[in-house]
């Protein structure tokens, strides 16, 4: 990978063409803001900017939190008429035994051989942190909660979810249950932005079934001001965690935080962290659509650089006092070779605020390159030569 010079002045700092780097990847969050929480990640939904990152991509169990997974598959299921919320599914003795009354776990208290609608068994879940209603849908819609542990990993790598993985659909204890705050960030930015629809049920206040009535059990709903859902975890080893999206004044962030000590502190730290992420950050574009941000080398062509330029404009939050001296890098992949077209997605560009990755922009070609003559390879082939040898 490459990365080279920048043209515009909304980046401070020049980087030297030329320099070979491997990729850049996000370090600890820099600013005075801290948390009481292992691993947590934080980012405004608008620019995708990143306003907090803490051991992001560290691993930690899940629990409860996979049930978002689960979530998603059967909203999935039913915006693809797959499956129709009026459809009802039996209630397994397994189901019933593993996550229904005997379980002393969280749940809908499902009855034995019971049929419930695909609806209630959602607003189980979403609202009663449901074991059984989980086990329910797992089993009437791919036979066995095993088979659609496997589907749920499927579906995290379709998402993006690069260091998650399920055995169960329910987030009960199980070794092979992984995922990092990253992952559940992406993972609830996609509820929120592909099912609108339903969305309003992870604030549902109240839910009862078999003449049992219960409470949202996500207990952060009331932290602050805006916060509209998703879950909470809890495992013996990592501590408590939590997974939250926030709207307030036409702004919203998604959080996640793991590895918090107990309930009382992620409830504040929840709250903290919203007010933060929703009053210290002001919009800035660094580029408008189309603007040329540097040049790349070019191998074997008429000419040795062409232009690259954002697609889209680039916008970023910033803290409203005391802001980071921003900075940038663009890395591609090197040589690239002519000839080249016009509109190629050659490489990115990496926004930092210190030493925290902010964004990463796609970059494309703002022109075209023909292949060059031969004493033109010749030329850059020695070129390529003594980079390599210095």
């Amino acid at each position: 990978m490459r990365k080279t010079t920048l043209h515009s002045l909304c980046l401070l700092a020049v980087l030297v063409t030329g320099t070979v780097v491997e990729p850049v990847v996000a370090h600890a969050q820099t600013a005075a803001f801290t948390v009481k929480a292992k691993q947590a990640y934080v980012i405004d939904a608008e620019t995708g900017t990143v306003l907090l990152s803490q051991n992001e991509e560290e691993v930690f169990p899940p629990a409860s939190l996979s049930k978002l997974m689960t979530v998603d598959l059967v909203l999935d299921a039913v915006v693809k008429g797959e499956l129709s919320p009026t459809q009802t599914y039996a209630v397994s003795e397994y189901a019933w035994r593993t996550g229904g009354a005997p379980s002393r776990t969280s749940t809908m208290f499902a009855a034995l051989k019971s049929q419930i609608p695909v609806k209630d068994l959602l607003t189980g879940i979403i609202v009663q942190n449901a074991n059984d209603a989980c086990i329910i849908l797992a089993e009437g819609m791919t036979g066995s909660d095993a088979n659609f542990a496997k589907r749920m990993t499927e579906r995290g790598v379709e998402l993006g979810l690069e260091h998650s993985a399920f055995t169960n659909s329910t987030g009960l204890p199980d070794p092979g249950n992984k995922t990092t705050v990253k992952d559940m960030v992406v993972l609830a930015q996609h509820l929120h932005q592909t099912f609108p629809a339903f969305y309003s049920l992870f604030t549902k206040p109240d839910f009862e079934w078999n003449k049992i009535y219960q409470r949202n059990k996500n207990t952060v709903l009331g932290a602050a001001p805006g916060i509209d859902g998703l879950g909470l975890g809890f495992d013996q080893a990592n501590g408590f965690a939590v997974v939250a999206s926030a709207e307030r004044d036409g702004r919203r962030i998604y959080l996640g935080m793991a590895g918090l000590p107990d309930d009382k502190v992620r409830f504040e730290e929840t709250r903290r962290v919203v007010e933060w992420g929703l009053t210290s950050f002001q919009k800035r574009t660094l580029y408008t659509k189309g603007e040329t941000v540097g040049a790349v080398s070019v191998y074997g062509g008429t000419q040795s650089s062409i232009d690259v330029a954002v697609a889209e404009p680039v916008n970023i939050v910033v803290p409203i006092n005391n802001p980071d001296r921003l900075t940038g890098n663009i890395v591609y992949h090197w040589p690239l070779n002519a000839p080249v077209e016009p509109g190629f997605t050659v490489g990115t560009l990496q926004i930092f605020a210190g030493d925290r990755l902010l964004r990463e922009v796609p970059l494309v070609t703002t022109a075209s390159v023909e292949k060059g003559t031969l004493s033109q390879n010749a030329g850059d082939a020695l070129m390529e030569l003594l980079f390599f040898w210095l």
